[in-house]
C-alpha cells in the first residue's frame, strides 16, 4: 500500500501540537516533576525529543555526520539516552521549549519533501524515510506519556495510535533478536479495536497466534509504557505470548519496561 509522506508529516504535527499543550502552561517547577522513567523528570523528556529530532533529521541532510555522532554516542554505552539527558539537564525551560519546537519544526520541513522510500541510516538498523516519521510520531506520543503521568492528566485517545500499533507489529522480529532470542516463524495475526470501535488487524486471519485487545493498551505496551499486567491484552500460542513479553517498538538496547500498577486506571479519554 502507498505511503503518504504529508499524511504522515500532519499527524506527527498534531502528535507534536498535542504534547506542546501539556508543556506550554507548565511552571518552571513543574519541569522538575520526576516521570515514570527512573531518574528522568519532564524537562529530560524534552531534551530526549529535541535531540533526537535534530539527529533524525541529520540522517536526511548530513548522513555520514550522523554516522559519525552516533558512533560517538553509542560508545558512552547502552545508556546513551541518559547521557543526552545528563548533559542538557541545566538547561532553562524556555529554552528546552524552544530547542524542540525549532528541531521538531525543522524535521517537518525536512521529511515533508522526502522519497518515502529513502533508506536512512539510525542507531539500529537503517529504515526508509516514512518508518523515520513513524518512529517520531510513537517517541512524541511515548515520551509525551511520560509527561501526562508525571503531571496526573490524561490525553486523548486518537486514530494515530494506528502508526504507532503497526511500529509494534512491525518490530516483533526485532524484539525477539534484542534479548537474543530466535526469531520466531510462526505467524502472529493482531487484532485490535480502535478508538472509534472499528478493529485494526495485521497478520494471516488464520494464524493459531494471535493478540487481542484495546489499541491504547497494545502502544502502551509495546512503548513499554505499561506493564503486560496493566493491560487487558490477551495471547494465544507461544509465539504471541513470548512476544508480549519482550515487545519494544524503539531502537537502542533492551528497555526495562515498567513494573506493574496498583489497580488499573484508564488514563485517557477517547474522543
Amino acid at each position: 500500500m502507498a505511503v503518504s509522506m504529508a499524511a504522515l508529516v500532519a499527524d506527527l504535527a498534531d502528535e507534536s501540537a498535542e504534547l506542546s499543550r501539556l508543556l506550554v502552561p507548565l511552571a518552571p517547577a513543574e519541569w522538575e516533576l520526576p516521570t515514570p522513567a527512573a531518574g528522568w523528570a519532564i524537562r529530560d523528556q524534552v531534551s530526549h525529543l529535541a535531540y533526537f529530532d535534530e539527529a533524525a533529521t541529520m540522517t536526511a541532510t548530513d548522513p555520514d555526520r550522523f554516522r559519525q555522532e552516533a558512533q560517538r554516542l553509542m560508545a558512552s554505552g547502552d545508556d546513551f539516552a541518559d547521557v543526552v539527558a545528563r548533559e542538557r539537564r541545566q538547561l532553562p525551560p524556555g529554552e528546552l521549549l524552544a530547542w524542540l519546537g525549532a528541531a521538531r519544526a525543522r524535521f517537518l520541513a525536512t521529511f515533508a519533501a522526502l522519497d518515502p522510500s529513502a533508506r536512512l541510516p539510525w542507531y539500529g538498523p537503517p529504515m526508509s524515510a516514512a518508518s523515520c516519521v513513524t518512529a517520531r510520531l510513537m517517541e512524541t506520543w511515548a515520551h509525551g506519556q511520560d509527561v501526562a503521568d508525571a503531571l496526573g492528566t490524561a490525553r486523548p485517545v486518537t486514530a494515530r495510535l494506528r502508526h504507532i500499533a503497526h511500529l509494534g507489529v512491525v518490530t516483533m522480529a526485532f524484539s525477539f533478536a534484542l534479548h537474543d532470542q530466535p526469531v520466531p516463524t510462526a505467524p502472529v495475526r493482531v487484532e485490535l479495536t480502535s478508538p472509534d470501535g472499528a478493529t485494526w488487524s495485521w497478520g494471516p486471519p488464520g494464524a493459531a497466534d494471535r493478540v487481542q485487545g484495546d489499541a491504547l493498551d497494545f502502544c502502551l505496551l509495546v512503548t513499554q509504557r505499561r506493564h503486560r499486567a496493566d493491560t487487558g491484552l490477551t495471547s494465544t500460542g507461544p509465539t504471541a505470548t513470548a512476544w508480549l513479553d519482550l515487545a519494544q517498538a524503539f531502537a537502542g538496547p533492551p528497555g526495562p519496561g515498567r513494573p506493574p500498577r496498583r489497580g488499573r486506571e484508564r488514563e485517557a479519554t477517547h474522543d
